[in-house]
């Protein structure tokens, strides 16, 4: 659908990132600091079946063009069902089923199951950020209108965004991911010099169960992944997220980790874990994301059970490779308490949220405030129970 906004800018609904060149997209994308709003990213979740209408994630991204030029563009999806997206917004669903609400479906704006903050509109360089914003909205709240959706949700927004979302009348809902901060680190000893003098030793136990096992870790990155690698981890995510049965969450596709071989590698890290002598058949692996001084764990797996393979594989191995690299964050994904008892404190984030039935977004407005102080102190309560050392 396109529609003339004004005599200079027109907005585009596309249901294909396809249909948007790739050098237009990423001249947006690329200055992110985040890496899964690129093209790239994007289009092979669509086009491997992952975030495809079947899956309930109908992609609808907004665009503005000033001529053939793209100025501004929104990932967004329509949902017909909460899940992979990490923001448990159950209750309001129940909610307005309670009070004879229709919440699905409802406009989502995320990176298909990334709970990675970073989400903004994408602006181009030059542009006026506050006209186009305004434009934006105002296109969102006409499509929603149109075609009687419940909400419109962005989710992992950017800190910076968020405040300009907020004055054009999004709710923001607070939460927490677990984060590690690189805090002047030069090598790993300066990591673990951070903990309590028993957390120390439980991680140096840990690290050496690994060769007590009879097992050693690799780190591949970019070009030096071989192609096998990238298929292999799928199965490995395949069969971790099946031990779970329902709540597996397996969303992506084996041809999702295909795609990335050939187009997305050079921002992929594997953590493979070897038996010792054998340094081309891993029996555990870790996969990662990485841009600039930021990195990402996504998934992992192993199809047997080996002592503190986990830690090392999802924590211990990339946090050692991001010190050595200067890499500033390390966001290992969503859930897992034990993520606090390895320097990954409790880190706000927020949604933003915009209902269009009044009623529902009056009782947003008037709980939310006590919602976020809930949030807000179990933050502290979790962040109170790291095991730092006293000067830390």
């Amino acid at each position: 659908m396109v529609k003339q906004i004004s005599p200079q800018i027109r907005v585009a609904w596309i249901d294909k990132i396809a249909e948007i060149p790739l050098a237009e997209w990423d001249r947006l994308a690329q200055p992110l600091k985040t890496p899964f709003f690129e093209w790239d990213w994007l289009h092979n979740l669509e086009a491997s079946g992952c975030a495809v209408a079947r899956a309930g994630w109908q992609p609808c991204h907004l665009t503005l063009w000033r001529d053939k030029q793209l100025i501004a563009a929104a990932p967004l999806y329509v949902k017909g069902h909460s899940y992979g997206e990490f923001v448990f917004d159950h209750q309001w669903a129940d909610l307005a089923y309670r009070l004879g609400i229709e919440y699905y479906p409802k406009l989502l704006g995320m990176s298909p199951f990334t709970p990675a903050v970073g989400y903004r509109f994408l602006i181009a360089d030059g542009e006026d950020e506050d006209e186009l914003t305004e434009l934006m909205v105002a296109a969102i709240d006409h499509f929603c209108d149109r075609h009687n959706i419940s909400g419109c949700n962005f989710l992992y927004v950017d800190p910076e965004w968020r405040s300009r979302l907020e004055g054009h009348g999004f709710s923001s809902w607070l939460h927490h991911n677990s984060i590690w901060q690189n805090q002047g680190f030069q090598t790993f000893d300066d990591y673990l010099g951070m903990f309590n003098a028993n957390q120390r030793r439980n991680i140096k136990r840990e690290r050496k169960a690994l060769s007590k096992s009879g097992l050693e870790m690799k780190m591949h990155a970019g070009d030096d992944i071989p192609h096998s690698l990238l298929l292999l981890m799928y199965d490995f995510y395949s069969h971790h997220c099946d031990r779970f049965g329902w709540w597996g969450s397996k969303y992506l596709t084996k041809e999702f980790f295909e795609a990335l071989y050939h187009n997305y590698r050079h921002r992929v890290l594997l953590a493979a874990a070897y038996r010792e002598g054998d340094d081309r058949h891993p029996v555990g692996m870790s996969f990662c994301i990485t841009k600039g001084d930021r990195l990402y764990g996504r998934y992992w797996g192993s199809f047997a059970e080996y002592d503190c393979l986990h830690f090392n594989a999802c924590y211990y191995s990339p946090i050692e490779w991001a010190i050595a690299r200067g890499i500033q964050m390390f966001d290992p994904g969503a859930g897992g308490s034990h993520k606090k008892r390895r320097g990954f404190p409790a880190t706000p984030h927020h949604s933003l949220h915009r209902f269009y039935n009044q009623r529902l977004m009056q009782i947003l407005r008037t709980h939310i405030a006590k919602i976020n102080e809930m949030e807000r102190e179990q933050i502290e309560a979790i962040n109170q129970e790291l095991p730092f050392s006293k000067r830390e």
